[in-house]
């Protein structure tokens, strides 16, 4: 009896996934390097060494590009994040893994380049913006937000709206080495940084939320 793996079927699917991978990967490289005006799709399938036909099989739009590669770059972050708010401990303790996750991935050279893509692009192409919202930060604050809502229902923080404390968590999170890094204040981390920005969010953050 011939295997899954030897099913024509499953080797065309499998061929299929390696080239969408190999076009995601280009795609990213492009859009970090030239922004999302100055990727194009027939830069993307010359570099490929493809037909822009074959390109347009799998992405009839770059818009649809772009969403891919942002769900591509941010798929493996979620679910770290998924892992770490599935805890039913100390409350604290798993806000201030889920900062020093969060702190991890935004202040990575790859992620401070999007977040300065987005800025520059958006005005001219809103849908880059809206793509990245809905992908990135809309995705991250509802996992937060679904954890407060369990929290909340077992008293282990106060009443409140879970989203909006999300979104206040999270902005105390970026206000500190993210922000000069995408502004160029700093252009690296040094050692500790992180962590004074984790005490310093959980500190503000738990004196606001503290079960009452």
């Amino acid at each position: 009896m011939a295997s899954v793996a030897d099913c024509p079927t499953s080797r065309r699917e499998a061929r299929r996934e390696s080239r969408r991978d190999a076009i995601l990967q280009v795609a990213s490289d492009s859009f970090l390097e030239f922004g999302y005006a100055g990727t194009t799709m027939s830069a993307i399938a010359a570099t490929l060494g493809g037909s822009k036909g074959t390109l347009w099989s799998y992405y009839p739009s770059k818009e649809l590009l772009f969403n891919d590669v942002l769900d591509r770059l941010t798929r493996d972050f979620r679910a770290r994040l998924t892992l770490i708010l599935k805890t039913q401990g100390d409350v604290e303790t798993t806000l201030r893994r889920f900062c020093a996750e969060f702190l991890r991935k935004v202040t990575t050279p790859e992620s401070i380049a999007l977040y300065r893509l987005i800025i520059s692009e958006t005005s001219r192409f809103p849908e880059v913006g809206r793509i990245f919202y809905e992908r990135g930060p809309r995705l991250t604050q509802h996992q937060l937000a679904g954890y407060f809502s369990g929290a909340i229902d077992r008293g282990l923080v106060r009443k409140a709206d879970p989203l909006q404390a999300a979104r206040q968590l999270i902005g105390l999170c970026l206000s500190g080495s993210h922000q000069r890094l995408l502004t160029g204040v700093i252009d690296e981390l040094e050692p500790g940084q992180l962590d004074e920005d984790i005490d310093r969010a959980m500190d503000i953050f738990m004196r606001g939320y503290a079960p009452e």
